[in-house]
């Protein structure tokens, strides 16, 4: 599955995303992000789904960007039967402090998730950690209807992997298994609702709300994250969480 990682994570450059990203849909391009289960309903040429928050979800065709916008890209990829699974929140243009606190809250706490995906750990710790980080962080909300999922195989697979929970709760986790781990906040409520074309999710009262999302590969000897670039060396260090890598 590290085939996928590369591509599935191919956005290292989308911080220099600017609101002309837009002419994507002078261009005739329609894009929509599922993160619940469903593929992506992303067409043309784009290799995406994306979001502009406060949508929490599912999007719909694309808008043009607004200076200060928070865009979602969830990407997906499928290689030799394998599948790979990622997601990232950037900035357009310049963002006001608390869309990017936000944003960074919830990229920390899939991190702090990720670290808690060991052997012999149960799977509600990885909510818990998750919840943790943006409980302690500030009146964020946390998206309970959307969660993370089993990976491999197929792109969407048991168990789901909420991003709340107590610790030692659920299954336990096993060296071999793969999960992608995505967690959804918001700057207000937490609630969400579906649009009239039964397709797009909304935040309920109009705020901000960011995604990150990762696929972690849980062995005996650590983590290895496949759709990071190196693998999480440097961020699952820091949190003291082994990397474990296999050989390309």
């Amino acid at each position: 599955m590290r085939f996928q990682g590369p591509r599935a994570n191919g956005m290292p450059e989308l911080h220099k995303l600017t609101p002309p990203l837009g002419v994507l849909q002078d261009k005739g391009f329609k894009v929509a992000l599922v993160t619940d289960g469903r593929m992506s309903g992303a067409s043309g040429k784009v290799p995406a789904a994306i979001h502009v928050s406060p949508e929490a979800a599912c999007g719909g065709p694309l808008a043009r960007l607004r200076d200060g916008d928070l865009v979602s890209i969830d990407c997906g990829a499928i290689v030799d039967g394998w599948h790979g699974d990622a997601a990232i929140s950037v900035p357009v243009g310049v963002a006001s402090a608390e869309v990017l606190e936000l944003s960074r809250v919830t990229e920390q706490s899939l991190w702090e998730g990720m670290s808690a995906a060991r052997v012999g750990a149960h799977l509600s710790d990885i909510g818990h950690a998750v919840e943790s980080v943006i409980r302690s962080a500030g009146p964020f909300g946390i998206v309970e209807e959307y969660v993370g999922h089993g990976i491999g195989t197929s792109m969407h697979m048991h168990p789901p992997v909420p991003n709340y929970g107590r610790r030692g709760e659920g299954p336990v986790l096993r060296a071999g298994m793969a999960l992608a781990i995505e967690p959804m906040a918001t700057l207000g409520e937490p609630e969400v609702g579906v649009l009239a074309d039964d397709w797009t999710v909304i935040t309920t009262d109009g705020r901000w709300a960011a995604h990150w999302e990762h696929t972690v590969a849980v062995r005996d000897e650590g983590l290895w994250v496949l759709t990071a670039i190196d693998g999480g060396a440097a961020r699952l260090a820091a949190l003291g969480a082994a990397f474990a890598p296999l050989s390309d």
